[in-house]
């Protein structure tokens, strides 16, 4: 592990770096990173390629950087610190129940190379900076399962998200093929990218994190723009962008019945 001198940690590629470019006349690498693209049909159509395209551009810094940096910080953002019009944002917590389970990280990202990492000891959750940024109607907040995230959120930090995009419910209403909508299996389908979740399970209440679980923790939001990217795509496609931004407006709706107590029941069901 290397420390820069503005505290930043380097982390090296989490997998071996070997991609393909399916279906193309011409393949090769773009620096020491590249991205696996699966192509489903024989003729790359214009759909593809405009997708390609949109999705090289947004994620070009990420791709192309072999050695993210993981910047952690002790209790909030420092100031001065943007992420433009969208940020990526993920949690950790000490386990699923937001009523019990306290929260301890949050990351964001820029969609860049660059992921931060604010680590909260328990005790306070005063975080100006980081409240301004997620409570800020002017940057959307890009989120993998919104419902859980928004909700730890909201009941530590005593604010609402909002604008979102989540992409378990935009992959939910696209990808209707299969019923794997984790972020692992968008990654992998998608960006041609494998996560390990080996760090999935972890003590993210502890004082000194690994090296590992900061990696793990990065790479939860350093994906996200790249995946909003090709969604959005695939949202307008199908004619279903309308039911995924209504959905989207719905969260913190669904959130605030989660933490009332009507976690469990669906309040539409006749039964």
């Amino acid at each position: 592990m290397d420390v820069d001198s503005c505290g930043a940690i380097r982390v090296g590629p989490p997998i071996a770096q070997v991609a393909e470019l399916v279906d193309a006349q011409v393949s090769g690498t773009c620096g020491r990173m590249v991205v696996e693209v699966r192509v489903f049909s024989w003729a790359p159509s214009s759909d593809w390629l405009t997708t390609l395209e949109g999705l090289q551009q947004t994620m070009s810094d990420t791709l192309n950087n072999p050695n993210p940096i993981i910047k952690l910080h002790k209790g909030d953002l420092p100031d001065g610190l943007t992420f433009g019009s969208s940020v990526a944002v993920d949690t950790e917590t000490l386990g699923l129940n937001p009523l019990r389970d306290r929260l301890c990280l949050v990351q964001l990202s820029a969609g860049n190379s660059e992921a931060h990492l604010v680590q909260f000891d328990g005790l306070s959750y005063d975080a100006p900076n980081l409240k301004q940024l997620l409570s800020d109607p002017g940057v959307t907040k890009i989120f993998h399962y919104a419902r859980f995230d928004v909700a730890v959120i909201q009941h530590y930090m005593d604010l609402t998200c909002a604008p979102i995009f989540c992409t378990k419910i935009a992959s939910r209403l696209t990808r209707t093929y299969t019923d794997r909508h984790g972020l692992r299996d968008l990654c992998g389908e998608l960006l041609g990218i494998e996560l390990s979740k080996l760090q999935q399970q972890s003590d993210w209440g502890t004082e000194n994190l690994s090296q590992e679980q900061m990696q793990y923790a990065a790479l939860d939001v350093l994906y996200l723009h790249g995946l909003k990217e090709i969604l959005e795509r695939r949202l307008s496609r199908e004619g279903r962008h309308h039911l995924a931004h209504a959905s989207f407006n719905f969260l913190p709706t669904r959130v605030e019945l989660d933490l009332s107590g009507w976690a469990e029941q669906d309040i539409f069901s006749h039964s």
